[in-house]
């Protein structure tokens, strides 16, 4: 009988993906958990099953995270921005 909750294509040397997942987003929380878990997911099965559609679909989620790091840097530099300004407006 195939097994359809723990397939070969999860599973590496007796390791669990998921369980790999568990401990990679061990200090991450919400969005970025799920984009690396799931960045993590086709990574580790593309061989066994999707290939390279698994791997773009990795890529996009790893291109996701970037994206988020990206615009908060830029959110923030704007926020040092507009102190600075209103500093200089001070003098």
């Amino acid at each position: 009988m195939k097994d359809v909750i723990n397939p070969n294509h999860y599973q590496r040397n007796g390791m669990e993906c998921i369980d790999a997942i568990d401990a990679a987003v061990q200090n991450l929380s919400g969005p970025e958990a799920y984009a690396t878990g799931s960045a993590i997911k086709y990574l580790w099965r593309w061989k066994e099953k999707g290939g390279k559609d698994d791997l773009k679909k990795a890529i996009w989620f790893v291109q996701r995270i970037v994206d988020q790091i990206e615009e908060v840097e830029f959110q923030e530099e704007l926020a040092a921005e507009a102190t600075l300004l209103e500093i200089a407006r001070r003098l």
